[in-house]
């Protein structure tokens, strides 16, 4: 991993009735950010598909993780599962660790 880069994580409760509430309680997303741009390198989710895993990492890489309007849109757009709210709520936990982390480590972001 590159020095700049962090990984974080989040969390946020499933849906009923979908295959992902059988196997987990939560969905977890994974994300390895550019401290220094915010910029999404890589991204994972525990979704019951390889296709939903890799829908979300689609839509997530190459984003700011500070944007968050620009995420929710695309996810708007694009995805259409039961999961979508969950998924948003987990990328908005991920964003406020990644905040908490740039205010207490500076270090992070310097050259």
């Amino acid at each position: 991993m590159e020095s700049n880069h962090i990984f974080l994580t989040g969390y946020a409760k499933l849906p009923q009735g979908i295959t992902a509430k059988e196997l987990y309680a939560v969905i977890a997303v994974g994300v390895v950010v550019d401290a220094k741009t915010s910029e999404i390198i890589d991204a994972d989710c525990t979704l019951a598909t390889a296709l939903a895993k890799r829908i979300v990492k689609d839509l997530l890489v190459g984003l700011k993780l500070n944007e968050l309007d620009k995420i929710e849109k695309n996810f708007k757009v694009h995805y259409f599962g039961s999961a979508r709210k969950a998924i948003l709520s987990a990328v908005k936990t991920c964003n406020e660790k990644y905040r908490q982390i740039l205010d207490g480590a500076d270090e992070l972001i310097e050259d």
